[in-house]
Parts: C-alpha cells; structure tokens; sequence
C-alpha cells in the first residue's frame, strides 16, 4: 500500500509540476535555499518531481515492481515504519553528498526519485540476487544488474557529462544495501555464498 502510494503522489506532483514552473521550483533541491533560508523540506520535496516522463516512467515502474516485494518483506519484520524508513531514508541520504558539494552553488539543481528508488531497488538485489531483471528486454541476474548499474553510476558520476545525478544512485543503492543489513546481517552472508 505504501509503495502505490508512495507512486501515486509522485506521479500526481510531477504531472501538476511538468505544466507548473513555480510548484516545481518550489520543490526542486537548490541547495542554496536550503542553507541560506532553512528550506529543509526540499532534501525530500525534489523526490517528487521529475525532469520529464520517461525519469518518472523509470522510477515510478522500478518502485512499482521492487517495491512491493521490499514492503511486503519489511512490513513482516518492522510492521509499516521500515518501508518508509527505507524510502525517505533513501531519499534524504541519496542527495546529501550532492548537497553538501554544491552547497554554495547557485547553479545546482537536483530532483527525482532516483536515490530513494535506487535504496529499494537494492534493498531487492540482496534479497533476491538470483532473481531475473529484464533491463529493457535482456534478462538478467538481479546481482549482474546490480553490478554493472553501480559500475555505470560510478563512471559516470566522475565524467559529470549530464545533467543526471549519479552520485544519488550510488548512496541510494548503499543505503538501501546498508539499511538491510543492519536489519538482516545475515544477508550479507547469503549473498557472497
């Protein structure tokens, strides 16, 4: 239910904000506003709009499969906080080295659900590392896939060549990762066996 939810609202918001300037201004992380005028409510609030369709198509698509499943499994061991915790946990420690670096730049902007899709995503890896991925019509290991997406964010998060903020995927998939272990040591286990 969180999850849908969750999808719901951050379609709503990125559909008004696509056709409404001021809202997504309103909304986007700029780093600036937050430090200068105390406007925390963005380290969440950029989660839930988005560049254009296809961001929010692929985000919304990969939290509607991976998340189900995580929720499902989390509800079972820390009833409904652990899949919020997940999500806006992702959410907030995704973008807080993009934050912390552009702190003082007036010409940053981040937004998208990226990180916090990327902490359930990964969160799903080390549950289901054998599971099949199909990553636009090639099937694969969810492990392969969590691999190679983390060797393409990190390339290119050092080529700075695009307006996408690798660097969320990166601590989104680790805080994902972190988040279950700590809740499930044994995972790690599992998962290097």
């Amino acid at each position: 239910m969180v999850t849908l939810v969750a999808i719901g609202l951050t379609t709503l918001v990125s559909l008004i904000a696509f056709n409404n300037p001021r809202l997504k201004q309103q909304l986007i992380l700029w780093p600036p506003a937050v430090r200068r005028h105390n406007e925390y409510w963005r380290l969440l609030s950029y989660g839930l709009i988005h560049a254009d369709g296809m961001h929010l198509f692929f985000n919304m698509f990969t939290l509607f499969f991976a998340g189900r499943y995580i929720e499902a499994y989390l509800s079972l061991r820390t009833g409904l906080v652990g899949f919020p915790l997940l999500y806006l946990g992702g959410l907030v420690v995704s973008i807080l080295p993009s934050y912390l670096k552009h702190q003082n730049d007036p010409n940053y902007y981040s937004l998208g659900a990226s990180g916090a899709v990327s902490a359930v995503l990964f969160a799903f890896v080390l549950l289901q590392p054998g599971a099949i991925i199909y990553v636009f019509v090639i099937p694969m290991p969810a492990i392969v896939f969590g691999v190679l997406y983390l060797a393409y964010s990190w390339y290119m998060d050092r080529q700075s060549s695009d307006n996408v903020n690798h660097s969320a995927h990166l601590w989104g998939a680790g805080f994902g990762l972190l988040f279950m272990a700590l809740l499930e040591p044994g995972l790690i286990g599992r998962l290097l066996n």
